[in-house]
């Protein structure tokens, strides 16, 4: 095929790109190895956008929330990843979740469709030395075009651990005990709440700590966790209340079934695990926030001690995974061009952004990027107000790159609002945002 765009992984990242090329006219590429013969550790299937962990976009509040405004932003994009997360989107509050299969499908049949995009089934073991090039790879590179990459930007690799949440088929789950519920009711009753009293949840810390987990290879010994994706065990051991500020914190949820004529709806348990819609069926639902480490048996007889779980049927179990990223302030310039190559444009998770919204943006921005090269037309990057501009900002120079490590969007990565009352400063973070966003997307025409 003759093509402008050479594309590498077809993940969250390198789907939003070609797609992004695609419907500006350009050529694409897109080289996806699973189903030509080879897996990563954490995949399960060969469809382009495979969510792997969480099946959360997080938060779609775009008045009070940094990733809520990345939506915004990228649904004034026409991203596909919104597109497709709208089509598979199931209950979760005032988050957006998406049923992973529908999703996934959504997004892989909209590029196996367009005319501009032929997927490739193959393994590219080395970077490119000419031609446009967009690398995608995520988290989980292969091992030989990881190596190429080191090769060529001239510094180790980063990596730290990714840990997965297990999910529950939602027929096994005890309703006489759970109860559906969002926090302080917000969003309708899209949880299943399980509650514990002060003995179940010191038990179950307890095991926590002592639970049986997975070994380290020699070499994954020294790396570290991302702060945002900590295996739940690994929490326990920093306090034994750690957990009740974190994700089984009770408060501002009501449980019925205690309820009595003092507390008609309930009061609050000492701790909660919840539960999330994961499909579209509402067959399955994963713990939140219960990423783990521990080995697939320790797993079944702990979590089957929490109160509603006892006969709990899992449909996939937690695990974890090793992540690589690269040092993006020292190695990327403005455009996400590698110093030095700069024919090749790093996207997603590899850059060292972290979530499948961020990985998505980024992934859509290097599009615009080439596309715009392609035509000759001379690049305005977003306002650093916006969530791409502040997002970028931090991934190609702003973050100290002596400490890099993955960042999720948030309000701390924008020009601050010191002039603003705390109390109404997210929402003026927002809404300047959509305002230079704006100005800026008109300018492009």
């Amino acid at each position: 095929m003759t093509f402008d765009v050479h594309i590498i992984g077809g993940g969250l990242a390198g789907s939003e790109a070609a797609w992004q090329l695609a419907r500006r006219g350009a050529k694409v590429r897109l080289s996806e190895m699973r189903g030509g013969g080879d897996m990563t550790a954490a995949h399960q299937t060969d469809a382009l956008a495979e969510l792997v962990c969480s099946n959360s976009f997080r938060s779609d509040d775009d008045e009070k929330n940094a990733v809520g405004l990345l939506h915004h932003e990228m649904r004034r994009l026409d991203s596909l990843v919104m597109r497709a997360g709208e089509v598979a989107r199931v209950p979760a509050g005032s988050a957006m979740a998406v049923d992973r299969d529908v999703f996934s499908a959504e997004v892989h049949n909209a590029l196996e469709q367009h005319p501009n995009v032929t997927v490739v089934r193959e393994r590219v073991d080395e970077l490119p030395t000419s031609g446009l090039t967009i690398v995608a790879t995520g988290p989980l590179t292969a091992p030989a075009l990881a190596n190429s990459i080191v090769e060529a930007t001239g510094k180790d690799r980063l990596a730290f651990f990714d840990a997965i949440a297990p999910i529950i088929h939602r027929e096994s789950v005890d309703m006489d005990i759970c109860w559906m519920a969002a926090r302080w009711d917000k969003g309708g009753k899209d949880y299943i709440n399980c509650p514990m009293n002060k003995e179940q949840y010191l038990a179950f810390v307890a095991g926590l700590i002592a639970a049986e987990k997975g070994e380290f290879k020699e070499w994954e010994a020294n790396t570290p966790y991302f702060e945002g994706c900590m295996p739940i065990e690994v929490m326990a051991e920093r306090g034994v209340e750690t957990l009740r500020f974190g994700p089984m914190k009770p408060v501002g949820l009501d449980n019925p079934h205690w309820a009595t004529e003092e507390h008609p709806s309930g009061r609050w348990a000492y701790a909660v695990v919840q539960l999330r819609q994961d499909n579209k069926l509402g067959t399955l639902w994963n713990m939140v926030g219960f990423q783990t480490k521990m080995k697939y048996g320790a797993q079944v007889e702990l979590f089957r001690t929490i109160p509603g779980l006892e006969k709990a049927e899992f449909a996939r179990l937690g695990g974890m995974h090793r992540n690589t990223f690269i040092n993006s302030p020292t190695l990327l310039d403005r455009q996400l061009r590698l110093t030095g190559a700069e024919h090749i444009r790093f996207a997603g998770q590899i850059t060292g952004c972290e979530g499948y919204v961020e990985s998505s943006a980024v992934g859509l921005m290097a599009g615009m990027m080439a596309a715009a090269e392609l035509n000759g037309e001379a690049w305005t990057s977003p306002p650093p107000t916006s969530a791409f501009g502040a997002l970028l900002s931090h991934i190609t120079g702003d973050a100290e790159a002596a400490d890099y490590q993955p960042m999720n969007i948030n309000f701390g990565l924008f020009p601050p609002l010191h002039d603003v009352k705390k109390k109404s400063r997210k929402e003026a973070y927002t809404s300047r945002g959509k305002e230079d966003f704006g100005a800026w997307l008109a300018g492009l025409g």
